[in-house]
């Protein structure tokens, strides 16, 4: 990340309330990872594993802890000391993304709008945008080229809909929600009769998705729509890419799952949740609130108590990894086990 301009340590210094140690009038160009810092960069060390980064590092200023020692410092290296390096460093990129700031309020001319739809003057409207009848964008919201809203979709004020996001008919969605490029929100749910014979009927899907604010929603994540009444995003939720929610699931605010996640229909999620990558969640049961999923942890029952799971079934961390790590002595314990029995054959003519 470049600067418009080149910025003075103590500049940055002055915006996190560091200590600079070193030159204060140093130049910071841009921001980068400590691993390809050079000249006119800044970075941060906050964990050990890169000390030898630190050492080697060609970075103008350094984000460092409080009270921050390095026995031979490269010479005229500046050292910024803050509270928290990890937190500062994300703190600058808050500051300086100025990406988004540059969409004031815009109509492209090939945008089309349907009857009777309000969008907020503040709003900025790509090429190629479709929206529906009766649909309602709100204040400082940003939909990027060739998004699509059916008709009745509301969005609230300051969303970021990225390019190519498709919200069927009758969606909602908060303030201060961002959806990256391909989510679809509101498709059909996975809904079907099977037939005596083996062949499906199709069971409409009449009802909706409700998001709530301050929601993300990664890329190619797909959301359905309820059969009737509606499929329930909670504030605070944060959705990685490849996430896969069926019809009529209730996610509890502040929860957060990783890629390639998938919720079967009807399930309710607590509060706080933390999915790592593909878990798999039945149709149909309750997770409790502040569960934590471990990575491709399979979940065919209600989880009715807080805590962290692994495996399939889940069971709490602790007791899924010694199960794990009794299967590393099977094999000598079947090596054990045919000795014995061989004893017991030869000696005491016992046949197990």
């Amino acid at each position: 990340m470049e600067f418009e301009t080149p910025k003075k340590v103590i500049e940055i210094a002055n915006l996190l309330g560091g200590k600079v140690i070193g030159n204060p009038d140093d130049l910071i160009l841009r921001l980068n990872r400590i691993e390809y810092a050079s000249a006119g960069d800044l970075t941060f060390f906050s964990d050990k594993k890169y000390l030898n980064y630190l050492l080697n590092s060609d970075a103008t200023a350094i984000l460092v802890p409080k009270n921050f020692e390095l026995a031979t410092p490269k010479q005229n290296q500046t050292f910024i000391e803050v509270d928290n390096p990890y937190n500062s460093f994300f703190k600058l990129l808050l500051i300086f993304d100025t990406y988004y700031k540059q969409f004031t309020s815009f109509i492209h001319p090939n945008a089309v709008i349907g009857d009777n739809s309000q969008i907020d003057p503040t709003a900025y409207i790509g090429a190629n945008v479709v929206i529906g009848k009766n649909c309602k964008i709100g204040k400082n919201s940003i939909l990027m080229p060739n998004v699509t809203l059916y008709d009745n979709v509301q969005i609230g004020d300051n969303c970021l809909i990225h390019a190519n996001v498709v919200c069927y008919y009758n969606t909602r969605i908060g303030n201060n929600c961002i959806i990256h490029s391909g989510a679809v929100i509101g498709s059909d749910g996975f809904g079907f009769i099977e037939n005596k014979d083996g062949s499906f009927t199709k069971i409409p899907q009449l009802g909706n998705v409700v998001i709530g604010n301050n929601v993300e929603i990664g890329a190619n994540t797909t959301i359905d729509r309820a059969i009737v009444g509606s499929t329930i995003i909670e504030d605070g939720v944060k959705i990685d890419n490849l996430v896969q929610i069926a019809h009529n699931v209730h996610i509890g605010e502040h929860t957060a799952m990783a890629a390639q996640v998938g919720i079967s229909g009807s399930t309710k999620i607590g509060k706080r949740n933390r999915f790592a990558g593909q878990v798999g969640i039945a149709g149909h049961i309750k997770i409790a609130d502040d569960v934590v999923l471990e990575a491709k942890s399979g979940v065919a029952k209600s989880i009715e108590e807080s805590g962290v799971y692994f495996g399939a079934p889940p069971k709490k961390k602790t007791e899924a990894f010694r199960i794990l790590m009794s299967t590393n002595e099977l094999p000598q314990l079947l090596k054990e086990f045919t000795r014995l029995k061989k004893i017991l054959k030869d000696k005491f003519d016992i046949d197990l």
